[in-house]
């Protein structure tokens, strides 16, 4: 699957430098927010903020960003399915073909001693979100939740006259599952030793 537009939307900068330039360099139209936006802007990236993209700011201390029918409908289309195209047709939503996400560092907050409050406002939602919806849809969408992978995408991407390839696809989608299960298991934990 070629890459045409990718969310890009990160607690976690490392080789994000590399990354970003190289999509850029393909044509991908990258969409961001809050810090990972200012983050590219400042290394002449210049992506899409979200809320341009959605039509709808980013709401409640930036709890909704990402939560739109134009971001999940974007990932989750089939793209071989008519009806799915009509739909993306009718409502203007644009095909998203990559997500690159790490979430919210909610072990490393917890593990360094934080208020109950500082914890829950930690626990990501629009990442687990998108990250799922992708692999899910690996069929169509590549996405990458570890930067160590950054440098096999771009690879997967050179070789392939930047697209992806199904058996890499499905390798990332199998990692994201594993991300979110043991992110989930963290909170589950934290939740399970502690008062409000």
């Amino acid at each position: 699957m070629k890459i045409k537009r990718a969310v890009v939307s990160v607690s976690n900068k490392a080789g994000l430098s590399e990354l970003a330039p190289f999509l850029k360099g393909y044509d991908v139209e990258i969409l961001s927010t809050g810090g990972t936006k200012k983050y590219l802007d400042s290394i002449g990236v210049n992506p899409i903020e979200i809320s341009a993209y959605t039509g709808f700011p980013e709401i409640m201390d930036g709890r909704v960003k990402t939560l739109h029918p134009k971001v999940h409908g974007g990932i989750l289309n089939i793209r071989d399915n008519v009806e799915h195209q009509k739909a993306m047709e009718t409502l203007e939503i644009k095909h998203i073909d990559m997500i690159v996400v790490n979430l919210y560092p909610f072990k490393e907050v917890i593990s360094k001693g934080c208020t109950f409050e500082e914890a829950i406002e930690n626990i990501d939602i629009g990442g687990p979100s998108m990250i799922r919806a992708a692999a899910k849809n690996f069929k169509f969408v590549t996405v990458v939740v570890d930067h160590e992978d950054y440098s096999k995408a771009m690879e997967n991407i050179k070789a392939n006259n930047g697209a992806t390839t199904e058996d890499f696809r499905f390798y990332l989608a199998k990692k994201v599952f594993a991300t979110t299960a043991d992110y989930d298991s963290a909170i589950a934990a934290y939740l399970s030793s502690v008062k409000p």
